[in-house]
């Protein structure tokens, strides 16, 4: 018998500190948690060691136990498959070390620029395109957080600042606060995006201190989340969405197009209408990343449009997210319809 630490449980006194500590990591556990097949197992380890796992309470409860093909599951599940070699798939499929111009920065576009926050994600999505980045490269400690600074005060065409990382969330509100007023004190500098999968993964993160403190801020405000299932999307969304607006945050959503998980019209027409029920507009419908380890998503371009086309003919403009991809070296998302 395996001895596992115990899931905390979810109730109104677990703070998210407590719940992303207490995140399963090992295949077996989750195997077990889940009442999945043990054919899965060995699969699960050899997956994990390519990339580790890590799942958050909260988001292993939204997952039907014993179905091997639960659209959330397979999000989260290693699987032998990602040990594969795979021409075309490789560990740096957006190309941005070439954009990497200080530790913890990222400057691919005009105007904007990215700023990896943390290495640290609250949960490993097995698709994700940072899989292989090199975090430990880019800490943030206060010499680099300087560097980056300077970096932007020098360049005035800049406006807009995005917090990525990782996951910019998986860091304390004290952080947050202050890199937030440092950048503040930047004039030119007028709009803060936060792109976060952790408000769907582990809700209780949107705590009122951090509301507060972009409700205080003198930036524009806009948080793009990561729901790629209408079942990552529950009643608590619906809340924590509505405390974002109370501090005129605009809240967006965007999507990775994903063979068994959501490449369906039906379950994207859902997720557009549950998402805009919820308050957050549908933002972006990104087609896969060739990353090393995650080709078994992958559909063709010719069959993303094909679903979009028929997704565009069911829902109003507004609720339509924009079907792209991401080249290396474009000035600019590519968008694959008219």
């Amino acid at each position: 018998m395996n001895s596992f630490p115990k899931v905390l449980q979810i109730d109104n006194n677990a703070s998210w500190q407590q719940l992303l500590s207490h995140t399963i990591n090992d295949p077996q556990q989750l195997i077990d948690l889940l009442e999945l097949p043990q054919d899965f197992l060995q699969g699960a380890i050899n997956g994990a060691r390519e990339f580790a796992l890590k799942v958050p309470q909260p988001y292993l409860s939204k997952i039907k136990k014993g179905d091997i093909n639960d659209p959330l599951l397979r999000q989260v599940l290693p699987i032998n498959t990602e040990t594969e070699q795979v021409s075309g798939y490789i560990t740096d499929p957006l190309a941005e070390m070439d954009a990497n111009h200080h530790d913890g920065l990222i400057h691919k576009y005009t105007g904007r620029v990215l700023i990896i926050m943390t290495g640290a994600c609250a949960i490993n999505c097995r698709y994700c395109f940072r899989r292989h980045f090199p975090y430990q490269e880019n800490r943030l400690g206060p010499e680099q957080w300087q560097q980056v600074l300077d970096y932007l005060k020098s360049d005035p065409s800049i406006s807009e600042v995005i917090l990525s990382g990782g996951d910019p969330l998986a860091t304390s509100d004290e952080r947050l606060e202050k890199m937030i007023t440092d950048l503040e004190r930047i004039p030119h500098l007028k709009r803060l995006r936060i792109h976060t999968r952790l408000p769907v993964v582990i809700p209780q993160r949107i705590t009122p201190n951090f509301v507060s403190i972009l409700q205080r801020s003198r930036f524009d405000n806009v948080m793009v989340l990561h729901a790629n299932h209408p079942n990552e999307i529950d009643h608590q969304t619906s809340e924590l969405v509505t405390q974002l607006k109370t501090a005129n945050v605009t809240v967006l959503n965007q999507s990775v197009l994903l063979k068994g998980v959501n490449d369906s019209v039906e379950t994207l027409q859902y997720l557009s209408e549950k998402l805009f029920h919820s308050g957050i507009l549908p933002y972006y419908l990104f087609t896969l990343d060739p990353v090393k380890g995650a080709h078994h998503f992958n559909i063709s371009d010719e069959h993303a449009i094909e679903i979009f086309s028929k997704l565009q003919a069911l829902l109003p403009g507004y609720l339509l997210p924009k079907l792209a991809r991401e080249i290396p070296d474009r000035p600019s998302k590519t968008l694959l319809h008219k």
